[in-house]
């Protein structure tokens, strides 16, 4: 029997679509054989999954998940961020909590015998296919801003294996009177697999690292680089400066023009 891997990404609007076409186009560099599958809400026109498709990214409708009113009405933007704020950057205006759940869905892709979740504000820079042998739950802690945040785990790349049964489970254990995710699909997984196999930091390095933890940073090493909070592609981007050559490098591969070579990009203090 042949055995089938995917990496998965969930694109909810146009701006998404083009981290996704991004995201897409560093896998195909880096001559992975597996399958690379868009889950795409209503929320997106066709148009902007045209270059997904050109990219040969197999591309699959989704829906919210069925949860009660009080459940979204809990975890709508406005609600959810007011209960539990994010203080150390900004999320774009085109972000919506209620997304970040369809992720789940990728447990019904039971064609499939082991899948990487990559968030579609992420680049892929060199070959992770050895990620499909890792166990479930596996995912890189998440540290942005201290060492002190190893026991949290970032859901932007983690291991999972399709499920019909954990699906259904999932949906029972997250759609529970006045619980609140605060931050939404993250909390929920790291309840769900409290267990969860850490893998190391270089598999989801978080961009903030760039400045915060320079000493952290080895283009050498990293793998998957993150873009959390503030987009690559926002044009009214308020740490851009700072940024500045993490924005560059995704500008490079979604155009698919000049990607540079990583292994002579300079590190943030040898940049300095």
């Amino acid at each position: 029997m042949t055995t089938r891997h995917a990496y998965v990404t969930l694109v909810t609007n146009a701006d998404y679509a083009m981290g996704a076409t991004a995201l897409a186009r560093s896998l195909r560099l880096t001559n992975t054989a597996a399958e690379i599958v868009v889950l795409h809400t209503g929320g997106v026109e066709p148009a902007a999954l045209q270059p997904l498709e050109q990219l040969n990214c197999r591309l699959i409708p989704v829906e919210h998940l069925p949860l009660s009113e009080a459940f979204n009405q809990r975890h709508a933007r406005a609600n959810l961020h007011t209960a539990a704020p994010f203080t150390k950057g900004r999320k774009p205006a085109f972000h919506s909590p209620l997304d970040n759940f369809c992720k789940l869905r990728l447990w019904e892709l039971t064609e499939y015998d082991s899948c990487v979740f990559i968030d579609a504000d992420a680049i892929v820079l060199r070959n992770i296919d050895r990620l499909f042998a890792y166990p479930e739950f596996s995912a890189a802690p998440n540290v942005y801003e201290s060492l002190a945040d190893f026991h949290r785990m970032n859901s932007g790349v983690f291991v999972a294996r399709p499920s019909a049964d954990t699906f259904k489970e999932m949906l029972t254990r997250l759609d529970q009177p006045e619980i609140l995710w605060k931050r939404t699909d993250q909390t929920f997984l790291q309840a769900f697999f409290p267990n969860w196999h850490g893998l190391p930091v270089y598999f989801n390095m978080l961009q903030y690292v760039w400045f915060t933890m320079p000493e952290l940073w080895d283009w050498q090493s990293i793998s998957v680089l993150h873009y959390q909070y503030e987009k690559p592609w926002e044009s009214d981007h308020p740490k851009a400066d700072r940024l500045r050559p993490l924005i560059d490098l995704w500008q490079a591969f979604y155009t698919g023009d000049d990607v540079p070579d990583i292994a002579a990009m300079a590190n943030p203090k040898e940049a300095a």
